[in-house]
């Protein structure tokens, strides 16, 4: 088996079944078939040999999944690019991962010329009605479907990926601040769909999936159960809560997966009670805190139909789900039970287990994962790889403890990474642009909570003696330099910054006094 065969099960089943709109003409499952299957054959014309990257640059469209379905079918790799990233951090993931091609939508043209000069053996391919000297996408479609139909050439023999190839190469962001690339096989994939199909949501044809988040992210892994099971996709190229809403009335849309930040958007909304929303029946959420007063606001506002997922790039999604019907007192706050494919402990630093401990003393420790699911190891990172896997475990680099009933409750990330909006940041990135202001002598980057975004980027700055500089003059100086989510909204100027005794910054004490009385929920 490998990640493909399920678009073309789905087609085989329903093959009638709409997958898309292209504007009102609905894209019924065996023309995006047809279209996928040239479209890997065009890809290994353009002589990308077994294993290569491809790099996608792509917004929510249904040119994403099919380039996505394609690569992975032709036996390659595919690279998603997040979109909001700098034109210098796109390099360096294409640099780092030796993509071979790149794929890229029309509205990115602006931003070739710097990823040409970098990197000047790439081949390129452009989506969407502009002439920029690359491969036109329709072109490279349209010229398979004339070979099939003329029969001027034999068959290619179709690639067969086995289930422990290499299929998607994620990156994330590292406690060193440096993207990694994290190594999904097909048999992660697969894994994850049947998870995903036996304890999250098991969706039906008639259903509609509205893509919100990036299918670059979490949404083109939750993009993948649901084409197995043929349901019609639309999409949301942008978030915006009128655009939500009225996406959600015209298509009858049934199944959203979200970050707490868009929940907490669409539940504020005067325009909420102005449109028909009552085809959802599942509304997934996960990827960042999620504070109890504003979940128990989401309740009221669209009822019981709100299912969360607990997971990591390194083991995609789906370590624990917590259920529609379990989003009820304390258990609300909890990151729900492992899923059914997924081995799951608490462990201390040396990897040794811990017992549960009492009921109102529970044995907190680091929390660590076992399962198909899990990465294969990072992409040319040796050492980072041996740092997280040992002897078929994954350390997840969370705190946490499991109640007597086998609800999980992740207290810390160990790792300071900071959530925002879903989206992931690294303290470290963010202070090594923040050094090269001359004004700034140290400086330590902590998440501080946002009702709106769950957690927003704070800096804690320490002067040069005799410098100057400003709150809005620090910003923009890291949006310059940074994509803009990874700026810091916040700037506070101090005397100095706690250390330990081998003088580490104490990150923990520093946030301690932004987060007391508020519950953090991962």
């Amino acid at each position: 088996m490998h990640i493909g065969q399920l678009l073309t099960r789905a087609a085989q089943r329903h093959p009638s079944h709409t997958a898309w709109f292209k504007g009102d003409t609905e894209v019924p499952y065996s023309e995006v078939e047809r279209r996928v299957t040239w479209l890997a054959r065009a890809l290994r014309g353009l002589g990308l040999a077994d294993g290569a990257r491809v790099g996608m640059l792509l917004p929510n469209s249904p040119e994403a999944i099919e380039v996505m379905f394609a690569t992975m079918r032709a036996g390659l790799v595919i690279v998603p690019l997040n979109i909001r990233l700098h034109p210098d951090e796109h390099a360096t993931i294409l640099e780092d991962a030796g993509c071979s091609l790149l794929v890229y939508g029309a509205d990115f043209t602006p931003l070739l010329p710097s990823l040409r000069q970098r990197l000047t053996r790439l081949k390129m391919c452009v989506v969407g009605p502009v002439s920029t000297g690359d491969p036109n996408y329709e072109e490279l479609l349209e010229t398979e479907c004339r070979k099939e139909e003329l029969a001027t050439e034999s068959p290619q023999e179709e690639p067969q990926p086995r289930p422990e190839h290499l299929a998607w190469l994620f990156y994330t962001s590292g406690t060193t601040g440096k993207p990694k690339g994290v190594m999904l096989t097909h048999r992660n994939l697969l894994t994850l769909v049947s998870v995903n199909l036996i304890d999250l949501n098991s969706p039906q044809p008639g259903d509609v999936l509205l893509h919100a988040l990036a299918l670059s992210f979490a949404g083109g892994f939750f993009m993948l159960h649901h084409v197995a099971r043929a349901v019609t996709h639309v999409f949301l190229p942008r978030f915006d809560p009128v655009a939500f809403f009225q996406m959600v009335a015209k298509h009858k849309v049934t199944t959203v997966a979200l970050v707490p930040t868009m929940i907490n958007m669409l539940v504020r909304s005067p325009a909420r009670t102005e449109y028909d929303l009552s085809s959802l029946h599942t509304i997934f959420y996960g990827g960042a805190p999620m504070h109890a007063e504003r979940l128990t606001e989401a309740l009221a506002a669209f009822g019981p139909i709100f299912l969360q997922s607990y997971g990591l790039g390194e083991s995609p999604l789906t370590i624990t789900v917590l259920g529609k019907d379990e989003h009820t007192g304390t258990r609300a706050q909890s990151a729900g039970r492992v899923t059914s494919l997924v081995s799951l402990r608490i462990q201390d630093e040396d990897w040794k287990p811990l017992e549960q401990g009492k009921e109102d003393e529970p044995n907190e420790g680091e929390i660590a994962v076992s399962s198909d699911l899990v990465m294969s190891g990072y992409w040319q990172r040796e050492k980072a790889t041996e740092d997280v896997l040992r002897d078929g475990w994954f350390r997840t680099g969370d705190i946490g403890h499991l109640d007597k009933d086998g609800y999980l409750y992740i207290s810390d990330r160990k790792k300071d990474l900071i959530k925002s909006g879903g989206a992931t940041v690294s303290p470290r990135e963010v202070e090594e642009i923040i050094h090269q202001h001359p004004a700034v002598q140290e400086v330590a980057i902590i998440g501080v909570p946002d009702d709106t975004w769950g957690e927003s980027v704070k800096a804690l700055v320490v002067l040069r003696q005799g410098a100057s500089t400003t709150e809005p003059e620090l910003i923009a100086f890291c949006k310059d330099r940074l994509a803009s989510f990874k700026k810091p909204r916040s700037v506070e100027f101090v005397q100095d910054l706690p250390k330990s005794a081998n003088n580490k910054v104490l990150r923990r004490e520093l946030r301690e006094r932004y987060w007391q009385g508020r519950a953090r929920k991962v």
